[in-house]
């Protein structure tokens, strides 16, 4: 046998080998599965419970109007953290924000405009 035929070998056996092990990778757990399973109907089911308590129970004027600004709140909690750890780059997309929600009102809009201006100034400082 030549030597690069015993090369040749080798590479295809180290190929198979590699592909057996990337089998095992992605092979599934079932109690993984099961686990993400269950998690997806648990979060299904809180999302239905909550319109249909919602729809049969009659809301204050209050708590309804804490509910309209509740995902604007979310995202104040979520976005909060990171903006007070956040340098220059950060605060001045936050202006951006600022700026673009008291011209247009638009929510989905400034946060699209915030996130564009945080990758524009992080490249530039």
């Amino acid at each position: 046998m030549t030597a690069d035929g015993l090369l040749a070998g080798l590479v295809a056996e180290a190929t198979l080998l590699s592909l057996e092990g990337a089998a095992d990778a992605l092979s599934l757990d079932p109690f993984v599965v099961g686990v993400v399973v269950a998690m997806a109907a648990v979060t299904a089911l809180t999302k239905v419970g909550g319109i249909w308590l919602v729809r049969h129970v009659e809301l204050s004027d209050r708590l309804e109007a804490g509910m309209e600004v509740l995902p604007g709140a979310i995202v104040i909690a979520i976005l909060g953290p990171e903006l007070a750890e956040g340098g220059p780059a950060e605060w001045a997309a936050a202006g951006l924000v600022l700026l673009v929600m008291h011209r247009t009102g638009n929510i989905l809009l400034s946060l699209i405009v915030g996130v564009l201006g945080v990758v524009g100034f992080r490249s530039v400082v």
